[in-house]
């Protein structure tokens, strides 16, 4: 039986600054983001993390040098790992500075163990062969897989798991199960539960129903421990997402948002640190305030190598 995101642990430990700081910073990131798209400032789509910012928070000490695929809704699996708003906003903008020369926009982007696309459940294979390759090689790294419940529906997933499981490739897959595919209520799109598809194949499978950062690392340490002697596992987060799918298609009324508003983890963290949360939060906003200008100033990207091949695209 699926478990309802209002019977999350509402208990939170004291948090360390930075996490505090990385947290609002994903926040206020994604905030910028949508402001910019309703100012007609961006072009395309965009997937934010609102409501799920506590996952790769929580897990970015756990990976350091690991492999992470990340997917569309994955600004905070990159700030996560590589604190770099300006290298990600100047390639969501497409300025000069971008991460990949702002060819790969919002949703496709690579660097140093990072890569992100699109493309439903099509990380999972990929994901096992760079396990199967740090199995082979001997190095104590895993590949770390990103999916949503809606992700539940491809083909590969299974064949991954299939895989990783008879290779003993160390293979973690995150679930961030928001309730939501799109706009389709979970229960309307997955049949079973996740926990009886993963031991379906005799994976490890753990969830996640808090949001506390420090519970979710103590919880989890071991889990990627074994992940590293090749015992494969899924880890399921029951969260809430806060934002649209994209960026102004949110299809719940005002009454199912008002309920996700009050009961998602940045209403309970506000509450339990008052003054320290504010100003944190306050800092945030002045930092993506000054780097949304800054990098709105700056000239386009280019790609040195498309220009070469090709001098008409400098035009």
């Amino acid at each position: 039986m699926r478990v309802q995101a209002a019977e999350m642990a509402p208990e939170i430990t004291e948090l360390a600054d930075d996490d505090l700081e990385l947290l609002l910073l994903i926040r206020n990131f994604e905030l910028a983001l949508l402001d910019l798209f309703a100012a007609g400032q961006l072009n395309g789509t965009t997937h934010t993390c609102l409501g799920q910012e506590y996952v790769p928070v929580a897990l970015a000490p756990l990976l350091r040098d690991d492999f992470v695929f990340s997917n569309h809704r994955g600004h905070g699996h990159y700030l996560a790992r590589f604190r770099d708003p300006a290298g990600l906003l100047a390639e969501i903008m497409g300025r000069s500075g971008a991460v990949c020369a702002g060819v790969g926009g919002s949703q496709h982007i690579y660097r140093d163990g990072f890569l992100s696309t699109g493309v439903q459940g099509q990380s999972l294979p990929v994901a096992v062969g760079v396990a199967l390759h740090y199995r082979r090689t001997g190095e104590e790294r895993i590949a770390v897989a990103h999916i949503g419940d809606g992700t539940w529906g491809e083909g590969s997933v299974y064949e991954a798991l299939n895989m990783a499981r008879l290779w003993q490739a160390p293979l973690l897959v995150v679930v961030e199960d928001n309730g939501i595919a799109q706009s389709t209520p979970t229960e309307r799109q997955l049949a079973g539960t996740v926990s009886d598809r993963a031991r379906a194949f005799d994976v490890e499978y753990h969830s996640i129903h808090g949001t506390d950062v420090n519970a979710i690392r103590a919880e989890l340490a071991p889990v990627v421990a074994d992940v590293r002697r090749g015992v494969p596992a899924v880890v399921h987060f029951h969260c809430l997402r806060l934002g649209p799918h994209s960026k102004g298609d949110d299809t719940r009324s005002e009454a199912e948002l008002a309920d996700v508003r009050a009961r998602e983890w940045s209403a309970r963290y506000a509450r339990h640190y008052g003054d320290r949360f504010a100003a944190a939060d306050a800092r945030a906003k002045a930092v993506m305030a000054d780097l949304v200008a800054e990098v709105s100033a700056r000239p386009p990207s280019r790609w040195p190598g498309l220009v070469d091949a090709y001098p008409g695209a400098a035009a």
